[in-house]
């Protein structure tokens, strides 16, 4: 027997087991199981109503709240395909992903109507516009409410219509560098296969609460809901990143489990109110994006007694392909080492075939010393890029999704990243991973934040730069913070120099942009700037 892995069924089984039990906490709203499979099936007659179709793109821009997980039932329901939109966005990147796509409703929220607004008349596709309104209405804008479509539809299900595993059932768009974003089809089996992956590597059960503090229409946020959503556990959800909510709702939803990245963690360390807050329930933290200092997993377990583990993926696999998990054998070590392996980029996840490979393609050997690219394949790899073909052939060879992602394996199997392929400096013929450098620069008590990049040096071609953010009165000097690396790595991978700044550069997800550090240094030289 065959039966379609579709995303819908895991809303159907946290339906059937556990319909009164509460779903969502999104501020002072509250939603069980059953308020929520209602609100769902609303927004899908909704969505029939205004003409949408099996296979028909709806877009979602907005920050966290319980709309966007009702998006991702009430379009898939339908056989329609959820694009999200990241918030952080120009008006004309925007209006091109909705082009390029071929969106034909866009649901946003009221404090981003007027990017869309502001491109409306260049819309190609789009019908029909339905506001998040919750009480504001920016001027000029008139579109249908959100709530009051939901309150006028039947909150019956709808007929929903046949379906394969292999439909698209989401529309991500990667950020562009040197060209325009690409969209990448993560179908019902992607999907799927990923949400039974997270359920089981995390242990995740109806008794567990998950706060989404990373945006839900991001790699980071969108590979957790659908296994929670299944389990029965309960979304706790913030609209934004602020410490004191998120310490605040971490103590009175009795979270345990979290996701975030780096410098999320960094903030919450250094709330200066942070020790007031009952975190003893938070077992469980991925944290993403980025490589975990070995001094953050520590301090985050002491401070907050929450275990931390380093998740890789990208959207390209939907995203989980690797976490840190440690195995038996590993929790017999010291406390200092089952942190090291823990802050690694850690094992495959179950479906997921994992290879470090040469540049003539040959499995490297698995020393923790050798390194390769990062190749994978397994039912949670994308479809492939939308409406291209060419692009998709440039990542997906041989069956294997190239990652771009330079790393080693060790004996026990674990991987380790030391670098993006386009961060990794070539100083006088000599690989710098920058991420070894920031390792190290990390270990330095006055270190809040810090990024290391290559930057134009007329006898090496490139000089390894550090940019850091100090503590708050914690003073540092470039001299203190070389001589400091100078204990732990070799001379060729020391910083040439250090500039301090207030901050750096970052996604919507608190991601680093090297990109744009980069962008100033290498303003009229011939390195194309990497992302």
């Amino acid at each position: 027997m065959q039966v379609p892995m579709l995303v819908t069924h895991f809303l159907d089984r946290g339906v059937k087991f556990y319909g009164p039990k509460t779903c969502i906490v999104d501020g002072e709203k509250r939603f069980t199981y059953n308020q929520f499979n209602e609100r769902v099936n609303r927004l899908s007659n909704a969505l029939i109503a205004e003409g949408v179709k099996q296979g028909d793109r709806v877009a979602y821009i907005g920050p966290n709240g319980h709309r966007i997980l009702e998006a991702y039932y009430g379009i898939t329901q339908i056989g329609a395909i959820l694009l999200c939109i990241n918030i952080r966005l120009s008006s004309e990147e925007i209006a091109f992903i909705l082009n390029h796509a071929g969106a034909k409703v866009v649901c946003v929220d009221w404090e981003y109507a007027n990017l869309v607004a502001d491109v409306a008349n260049k819309l190609e596709t789009v019908t029909h516009f339905m506001l998040f309104t919750d009480g504001h209405r920016p001027e000029g804008i008139d579109w249908a409410d959100y709530d009051t479509l939901l309150e006028e539809a039947s909150a019956e299900r709808p007929v929903r219509p046949e379906m394969d595993e292999n439909d698209v059932a989401e529309l991500f768009y990667t950020s562009g560098t040197t060209s325009r974003p690409k969209g990448v089809m993560l179908t019902h089996r992607n999907l799927y296969t990923n949400a039974l992956n997270y359920i089981h590597m995390l242990s995740v059960t109806d008794a567990d609460t998950q706060l989404h503090s990373v945006p839900l229409f991001h790699v980071n946020g969108w590979g957790s809901p659908h296994g929670i959503t299944g389990s029965g556990a309960t979304h706790i959800i913030v609209r934004d990143f602020r410490p004191q909510q998120v310490l605040e709702a971490i103590q009175k939803e009795k979270v345990t489990i979290g996701a975030m990245v780096p410098a999320m963690v960094t903030t919450l360390l250094n709330y200066p109110e942070a020790d007031k807050y009952d975190t003893s329930l938070w077992e469980r933290m991925i944290i993403g994006g980025a490589p975990v200092p070995i001094s953050i997993a520590r301090e985050a377990q002491e401070k907050f007694g929450v275990e931390c583990y380093q998740a890789y993926g990208m959207t390209e696999a939907c995203p989980m392909l690797t976490l840190a998990t440690l195995k038996d054998n590993l929790k017999k070590l010291p406390f200092e080492e089952q942190l090291a392996y823990r802050a690694k980029t850690g094992k495959p996840v179950f479906g997921v075939e994992l290879r470090v490979v040469d540049e003539n393609g040959k499995d490297i050997e698995p020393n923790g010393e050798d390194v390769g690219e990062i190749i994978v394949r397994g039912n949670n790899v994308m479809k492939g890029f939308w409406q291209d073909p060419e692009a998709t052939a440039k990542v997906i060879i041989d069956g294997w999704l190239h990652t771009g992602d330079i790393a080693n394996i060790d004996k026990e199997g674990y991987v380790q990243i030391v670098d993006r392929g386009k961060d990794m400096i070539i100083s006088g013929g000599e690989n710098v991973a920058s991420a070894e450098v920031e390792m190290a620069i990390y270990k330095f008590p006055a270190i809040m934040e810090c990024a290391v990049i290559g930057v134009p040096d007329p006898k090496w071609g490139e000089a390894v730069k550090a940019l850091v953010v100090l503590k708050q009165d914690m003073p540092a000097t470039e001299k203190e913070i070389i001589d400091h690396c100078a204990t732990l790595l070799s001379k060729f991978k020391l910083p040439r120099t250090v500039d301090f700044v207030s901050e750096l550069p970052k996604t919507g997800t608190g991601k680093l942009l090297k990109r744009k550090l980069r962008e100033k240094y290498w303003a009229g030289h011939e390195r194309k700037v990497g992302g």
